[in-house]
């Protein structure tokens, strides 16, 4: 709908404004046709616009597209501005970009409307039941609301001597008279939060239901073996549990983040870096003796050492290596304080993101020594090494950055981390280097 919406604007437009002017000048239109469908494809797909997880919510389906509307008007732009292209009509420009925002917010609330009336009808509701009125039955309760589109709940099934609280739908019976309830109510699907450990009569009351065309599907309650939030994935039809969900353990995420790191740092190493390190090499040598880069061991993905490259910030001394800069250093150059606090001294990690050591967001590389030390304080500290170390990071856009004084700060650094590979997402990763830049111009009294 988004597409046929996009070009049924582009061609009403062209036929508008297109239909009397010379051959070379609807060249131009065919052109922005082709540039304004390939960013909306390129931007929905990384974007995961589309995505069952996004459209099953309304709100989110809305953020997102929202989100993803204002990059694509950005890519337009740029598109326009780089390519000097004059021959287009100023006016079709500004009303096929408000034209199509107009109609990406209309089909979102049609899809919305057309999600609200499927839920109305009685030939594509089904029934479920839900066995046990447990901590597992209530949180299935509220999935199946919010996710539920063609769902209606019945009611629970448990027996009385077990209810101790109110239930948001009716206690229709006791485990026993499960069947006959399901039979008079037309119910299609059971879900049982009841273990067959926990009660011998749910194995029976499966199969029966299968003999009465009723689907039964248990719920395991995971919390009795172990006593934290847990992810589930599968191996064909083998399940898996680990402690946390890892996007980047995904070879298509991992494309994506990597496209991403090259096609910010090839044009940063050859248009910036090129010319900017002659010139801040020059500025670093004519005050302090040393060499151009401060390079360092810092751990990287998964443990592993990689060489971090600086521009040299600090005079040549022994504690490099060891010890953290602190707020008026006085091993901090001049030029040394300036880069530091615009950040510059970090550009050469640029460098490290295109050798694949280093990606532009992810968690701070410390010096090894730290990584030792840290260990020791925070139990998750090494979960932050699952991921690449990046330039910038979700910790630091958040306010921890700079010298570390106490345990509570590197705890809360690694809360951070350890939250970013649990939800990245590509669109995070470009939220991150916005709100970095814009701390940059800003300033950030952390940045010493």
């Amino acid at each position: 709908m988004d597409f046929i919406i996009l070009n049924l604007i582009l061609f009403l437009g062209r036929l508008f404004f297109a239909k009397s002017l010379p051959v070379e000048y609807k060249h131009s239109y065919t052109m922005y046709s082709y540039m304004a469908n390939a960013n909306w494809a390129v931007l929905s797909f990384f974007g995961a616009t589309y995505a069952k997880r996004i459209i099953q919510e309304f709100v989110n389906f809305l953020k997102r597209t929202i989100q993803i509307y204002f990059v694509w008007i950005i890519l337009v732009l740029g598109y326009l501005f780089f390519t000097r292209e004059l021959l287009l009509s100023r006016l079709f420009i500004a009303l096929t970009i408000a034209a199509f925002g107009v109609g990406l917010l209309s089909s979102r609330f049609l899809y919305l409307a057309i999600s609200n009336y499927l839920k109305t009808q009685k030939n594509l509701v089904k029934k479920v039941m839900i066995l046990g009125l447990n901590d597992t039955a209530r949180k299935l309760t509220r999935y199946l609301e919010e996710e539920g589109v063609n769902t209606q709940i019945v009611g629970y099934i448990e027996d009385e001597d077990k209810v101790t609280q109110l239930s948001p739908y009716p206690v229709l019976g006791g485990i026993d008279q499960a069947l006959s309830i399901s039979r008079s109510l037309g119910i299609e699907e059971l879900y049982s939060t009841i273990m067959p450990e926990e009660n011998g009569g749910i194995y029976d009351l499966m199969y029966q239901a299968e003999k009465e065309c009723i689907r039964f599907k248990i719920v395991p309650n995971l919390s009795i073996f172990i006593k934290r939030d847990i992810h589930i994935d599968y191996y064909r039809d083998l399940p898996i549990l680990s402690l946390r969900n890892e996007a980047l353990d995904d070879v298509g995420n991992r494309f994506k983040k990597r496209a991403l790191d090259l096609a910010v740092s090839i044009p940063v190493i050859i248009f910036i870096l090129s010319w900017l390190l002659p010139l801040l090499g020059l500025l670093i040598l004519l005050e302090s003796r040393g060499p151009v880069f401060f390079k360092q061991m810092r751990t990287g993905k998964n443990l592993k050492p990689f060489m971090c490259w600086k521009f040299r910030s600090m005079r040549v001394n022994s504690d490099a290596n060891k010890k953290q800069t602190t707020k008026q250093d006085p091993r901090i150059t001049r030029i040394g304080r300036i880069l530091r606090k615009t950040s510059l001294d970090e550009f050469p990690q640029f460098i490290n993101v295109f050798m694949g050591d280093m990606s532009l967001v992810g968690p701070r590389p410390h010096m090894l020594k730290h990584t030792t030390d840290y260990a020791e304080i925070v139990d998750e500290y090494s979960v932050r090494q699952f991921a690449k170390p990046g330039i910038t990071g979700w910790a630091q856009i958040n306010g921890y950055r700079g010298e570390i004084t106490n345990a509570d700060q590197i705890q809360m650094r690694v809360n951070l981390d350890v939250w970013y590979i649990e939800n990245w997402t590509l669109w995070l990763d470009i939220q991150i280097l916005f709100l970095t830049a814009y701390k940059i111009f800003k300033g950030d009294n952390k940045a010493y």
